[in-house]
């Protein structure tokens, strides 16, 4: 959403050519029952702001950079309702991918697109499903870092400075020495760690070397274009014959051939041109229940309500509450400490939060019987 802040203005597009690709093909299968397949994580309120996830990141770069200079790539699946609720793009800035194929295929076939309107083009690489907690901070340090990958042959990714053994982040080690003289906040990369266990991520945050990776990336599209085709070149040769007028049964071809690989695995681990910017924003990627309860706000009894004002407690304390508000119907929670309770329009889930692990299952089970219920009738 846009903020409140008036004392910054946008990064000046007319000379740094500043594009910015959102993926937005992700499932938030652990958001289950509130997000499904049908409609993932990305597409609904779950911050409980009265936006979706994508259109709060949409609105985010906004403030960033111009309106057509954001391409928004997604599942063919969700095409149509990421139409629906960006409704004012053009048609070439919403791409539909036919399958999914991680992150990497994901990047190339939007800047394909994006070198077809600007060759010499600096694009901000972002998820559509985090949160950012402050917006002018936000804005101040993606200007720090376009203009660093304006000037350098430099991949800049950004990275927060981590507060806890969490297990669904990745880790970025750097370097201590500054990567420029007097920035002190940006650092050459050594290694990417994805999701280390909890004894290796406490070792990790004791020896002050590292951040938690937000998956925000800065280069200019000759420095992508040649990571492509230096690192993933089968890729490369596959995605950028690709183009706006490109027919959907060549795209289909395209993903079809193309191995699935994460643009970590594929680049950002074998490159020696990364450099991290230490963020100053709030961030979260918002990736699990209890990262969401982290990232929301709380009553005094360390309770988060998301989204609707019909909820009453009585005797509970640090539970994350997300309920439907269509109904109207008041919902009473009693004698809890420590749980989700959460809902869709046909499911109700009540459970601990230390037991989240176990949404999955529930998630099977329930389409489970489903299946078999049918199939009886």
């Amino acid at each position: 959403m846009s903020p409140n802040n008036s004392t910054y203005q946008p990064i000046d597009v007319s000379t740094s050519h500043l594009w910015c690709i959102i993926m937005a093909g992700g499932l938030g299968s652990r958001f289950w029952p509130i997000s499904t397949e049908d409609t993932p994580k990305q597409l609904i309120d779950v911050m409980g702001n009265g936006q979706s996830m994508l259109q709060t990141t949409f609105d985010r770069f906004t403030q960033i950079c111009m309106h057509d200079h954001i391409v928004v790539v997604t599942g063919e699946q969700y095409y149509n309702k990421v139409r629906e609720q960006l409704p004012n793009l053009e048609p070439w800035q919403v791409l539909a991918e036919p399958m999914r194929r991680n992150t990497a295929p994901c990047i190339a076939y939007a800047a394909a697109i994006v070198r077809e309107r600007d060759a010499e083009a600096t694009v901000i690489v972002s998820p559509s499903d985090h949160a950012i907690f402050r917006q002018d901070l936000f804005v101040a340090d993606l200007k720090q870092a376009v203009a660093a990958a304006a000037h350098n042959d430099w991949i800049i990714t950004l990275g927060v400075q981590p507060t806890h053994p969490d297990t669904s982040y990745g880790y970025i080690q750097f370097r201590e020495t500054p990567s420029m003289p007097d920035c002190d906040n940006l650092h050459p990369v050594v290694t990417f760690t994805e999701k280390p266990p909890v004894e290796i991520a406490r070792q990790m945050i004791a020896s002050g070397e590292f951040f938690w990776n937000t998956g925000l990336l800065v280069w200019r599209l000759p420095v992508l274009l040649d990571a492509y085709r230096h690192y993933l070149p089968d890729v490369a040769d596959l995605f950028f014959r690709l183009g706006s007028r490109s027919h959907p049964d060549d795209v289909e071809y395209v993903y079809s051939q193309s191995e699935a690989v994460s643009i970590d695995h594929g680049i950002m681990e074998k490159a020696d041109n990364v450099h991290v910017l230490a963020a100053s924003f709030g961030w979260s990627d918002v990736e699990t229940w209890n990262t969401l309860y982290d990232a929301s706000r709380h009553d005094a009894n360390g309770n988060a309500i998301l989204g609707n004002d019909n909820i009453f407690f009585y005797n509970s304390h640090n539970c994350v509450i997300a309920m439907p508000n269509e109904s109207g119907k008041s919902i009473i929670v009693e004698g809890l400490d420590g749980y989700i309770v959460a809902a869709d329009s046909n499911t109700l889930m009540v459970c601990r939060r230390s037991s989240e692990d176990l949404v999955f299952k529930f998630a099977s089970d329930v389409e489970l019987k489903k299946l078999i219920d049918n199939k009886r009738n």
